[in-house]
């Protein structure tokens, strides 16, 4: 009997994880909600360049890949398939990761839509990492 690290997919993970980080590139671009993003968190290109993007970018990679695993472990069964993982990274999305945020949120006298495009995001991303893990069997 292995450990449940020890009979997760590990190549379904990393491409979860490289598949979110992908779609968090075009997301946050100006093709989908990059302008009002930028707009509504108050950044702008001259603060962007200002950033430490490694500390960034290897940051949000790390705490993607911890998401990935986590919702690994979820779906660790020989019976999950596709559409069982696209259901339940919606769950996932929906019933916590967006009301968690909204919370704060709203604390924090944040924007709705800055609530929603991050939120939004995270769904999307549950859903697409739920996919890949449970088809990846």
């Amino acid at each position: 009997m292995g450990t449940a690290f020890s009979t997760l997919n590990w190549w379904a993970i990393i491409v979860a994880t490289i598949a979110a980080f992908a779609l968090g590139g075009v997301w946050y671009s100006p093709l989908l909600f990059g302008k009002a993003w930028m707009k509504v968190t108050g950044l702008d290109e001259e603060k962007q360049k200002q950033a430490n993007m490694a500390k960034i970018f290897g940051g949000a990679f790390i705490l993607t890949f911890i998401a990935a695993i986590n919702l690994g472990m979820f779906l660790n069964d020989p019976k999950v398939d596709f559409a069982f993982g696209i259901a339940a990274g919606a769950a996932t999305g929906i019933g916590w990761v967006a009301p968690a945020f909204g919370v704060v949120y709203l604390f924090e006298q944040r924007p709705t839509l800055q609530w929603f495009i991050n939120a939004a995001y995270w769904v999307v991303t549950f859903i697409v990492m739920g996919g890949i893990i449970g088809a990846w069997r």
